[in-house]
């Protein structure tokens, strides 16, 4: 019997370390795999950041943009081959650990009975053992035995109790694994939409150029230097002249009708600063249904309670951000700064709120951009462009 509890015992030690084989090995091979996966990844990387030090062109546009959508299907792959790898160590593992508990559950049963059975035969009368024996040396056997054996089987339950807080560890690891495979799928999601998003960037541009590079670099140029201008407004360049003190909804100008300075299209560029950074329009405008002209992203929501400088019904043709036509590379790959709005009503332009008016001009893309800003009494600036000012 004691023979068999040993086998028992040396064989559950060795599923323990057979177990923890399995996964080191399992881990390698994934991590194995996945570095071919990273290698694709980042040497995308590097074309995409080589692509952008070069000059803009139309096919170093649709380069960078093919390796992007390259880059987002990698990261697609690796996402779903890293999930795949940890449902299969989960699962694997799962099934182990299940085992494992039983054998150590039996096997705490076992050592449980060993105890107490050694435990009453420890509690014999010291004159039952005596008669019990044949010699004295008999009798010293008996108790060092006894003594011996319960020494023994309450150092194996430790072990077996260590071995039960190890593998409830262990769950606890896959538990997590488990946590992970979840953020996974959500970043798959977003990848995905990314992706497909994307793919109508590239389509966007070939059909807005035509696929021809002077139109390309018309829109380019023209959006280069609109971002210029309104970089050298914004830090107070321009001829600029002082109006008056307006209150909040006074007109202030017109939007120009057609094409302006380093624009195509009648809109009204809307921009503001405040502590002298660029400030996202959409926190301070009042919440309100806009429609969306020319901007494929779909909706901006507006959580502010500022008046709009325009009627009622207001466009946007460009949000703020990187906006789809920003994706397109029309900034230098960086963000559009304000939002551009269109009204069908009326060409009016209004101040969102009262303080000193000016109005001033820029040169751009050989014209002059003109513009009205409005040093607010909250100590925010707004800039509108491309308006011809009321004064």
């Amino acid at each position: 019997m004691l023979l068999t509890k040993k086998i028992f015992v040396a064989g559950f030690f060795i599923a323990l370390i057979l177990i923890s084989i399995f996964v080191s090995f399992n881990s390698t091979v994934s991590a194995q795999s996945a570095s071919d996966l990273q290698k694709t990844i980042d040497d995308l990387k590097g074309k995409i950041s080589d692509l952008q030090s070069q000059a803009k062109t139309l096919s170093s546009q649709i380069a960078i943009m093919d390796n992007q959508i390259k880059l987002t299907e990698a990261r697609i792959e690796q996402n779903k081959k890293e999930i795949i790898d940890l449902t299969l160590d989960i699962d694997t593992a799962t099934k182990k650990i299940h085992n494992l508990q039983e054998s150590l559950d039996a096997l705490s049963e076992v050592l449980l009975a060993r105890i107490v059975a050694t435990y009453i035969s420890g509690t014999l009368e010291p004159w039952e053992v005596v008669l019990s024996s044949r010699s004295a040396s008999d009798l010293l056997l008996k108790y060092n035995y006894l003594k011996s054996a319960q020494s023994r089987d309450k150092r194996l339950i430790f072990e077996v109790q260590q071995a039960k807080n190890d593998y409830s560890n262990q769950k606890l690891i896959f538990e997590d694994k488990k946590k992970k495979i979840e953020a996974l799928k959500i970043q798959l999601e977003r990848y995905t939409i990314q992706l497909s998003q994307e793919k109508k960037d590239k389509n966007a541009l070939l059909l807005v150029t035509r696929n021809d590079e002077k139109i390309y670099q018309q829109k380019l140029q023209a959006a280069l230097a609109e971002q210029a201008a309104i970089a050298k407004i914004t830090a107070g360049g321009g001829v600029t002249t002082f109006v008056g003190k307006i209150k909040e909804g006074d007109v202030i100008g017109y939007v120009i009708s057609g094409s302006s300075a380093c624009s195509s299209g009648a809109h009204l560029h809307f921009e503001l600063f405040k502590d002298k950074s660029i400030q996202d329009p959409s926190s301070y405008l009042s919440n309100k249904s806009v429609d969306f002209k020319n901007e494929p992203d779909g909706s901006f929501s507006f959580g502010g309670s500022w008046r709009w400088p325009l009627n009622d019904p207001i466009l946007i043709t460009q949000g703020y951000g990187m906006t789809h036509w920003a994706r397109l590379g029309w900034y230098g790959g960086g963000p559009h700064t304000g939002i551009d709005i269109y009204s069908s009503s009326s060409s009016s332009v209004y101040s969102v709120k009262e303080g000193d008016l000016f109005k001033g001009s820029i040169a751009c893309g050989g014209g002059q951009l003109l513009f009205s800003r409005v040093d607010q009494s909250d100590g925010i600036q707004t800039f509108y462009l491309h308006m011809i000012p009321a004064n």
